[in-house]
């Protein structure tokens, strides 16, 4: 099975990119499933409802979020009519939406997407992601010819222990949140694919996605004059693709995914 995952999508460049460039690089690598993490796709903060729509339409079969999942207040309802989006496991209790699935690819195999949130230089505390993975993997793992698990963090250490906590039980653990993507791609001992960070899919002639003026302004002034507007530039999607043993689930290839935009172009 080949899963294509794409990192956090910002604001209208990525969206644009996903709509233009996602069918025809499904086709174009023989994607079984795709998924596509957007909790930045409106604006940079949140996902409304429609944007939700498009990223869907355009190819993903499931969107994971993160911390900003709710920043756009009607994902509060649309998360509960909309199966394919999923917030973090370890959001807070009363979440609405679920935060682990099994989804079935072109072929109607089962796939467990899940996603968790870390707690190392996060903004609020949540749930240990360690436990709630765990609790996810034991009780749905078993149904599924795949297993992909989005770790939402700041630290590469955390995204790392998370890996090998799921090596050998997860097809792929992919990090996401920094918006800048990691050249460590590998398959880790217990045959998990793994990769720190993503990247965003987004114009990278910025600062992580914002336009470059008033971050900048920031860092030089320590003042504020306005708020951040992402970027509108060429977007590079970036990501990664696994190809799996239907058999055992475990990772036989890995790739990382640069596709249009600034940076250096990567992919099967």
């Amino acid at each position: 099975m080949r899963l294509l995952f794409l990192g956090d999508v910002m604001g209208r460049a990525g969206r644009q990119a996903i709509a233009e460039r996602l069918p025809g690089l499904r086709e174009r690598w023989s994607v079984d499933l795709a998924v596509v993490n957007g909790e930045n796709a409106s604006n940079g903060a949140g996902l409304t409802g429609d944007h939700a729509r498009l990223l869907l339409d355009s190819g993903a079969d499931v969107v994971t979020l993160g911390d900003h999942a709710f920043d756009q207040k009607e994902m509060l309802s649309f998360i509960e009519s909309e199966p394919r989006i999923l917030r973090p496991l370890n959001f807070a209790k009363q979440a609405p939406g679920r935060g682990a699935a099994l989804f079935k690819d072109r072929r109607g195999r089962k796939v467990l997407v899940a996603q968790v949130l870390g707690q190392v230089f996060m903004k609020r505390a949540f749930d240990d992601p360690f436990s709630a993975i765990d609790d996810s993997l034991r009780r749905l793992a078993g149904q599924a010819q795949a297993v992909l698990v989005d770790m939402h963090c700041e630290a590469t250490s955390e995204k790392m222990g998370m890996g090998h906590f799921c090596d050998g039980r997860a097809s792929l653990v992919v990090g996401t949140h920094t918006h800048v993507p990691t050249a460590d791609a590998q398959i880790l001992p217990g045959g998990t694919g793994y990769l720190s960070d993503a990247g965003m899919c987004g114009d990278y002639d910025s600062v992580i996605g914002m336009d470059k003026a008033e971050p900048m302004r920031r860092f030089v002034t320590g003042m504020s004059k306005t708020r951040f507007q992402p970027a509108l530039g060429a977007a590079t999607l970036s990501g990664v693709l696994v190809e799996t043993d239907d058999a055992t689930g475990k990772a036989k290839a890995i790739t990382m995914i640069r596709e249009g935009g600034r940076l250096a172009q990567s992919g099967p």
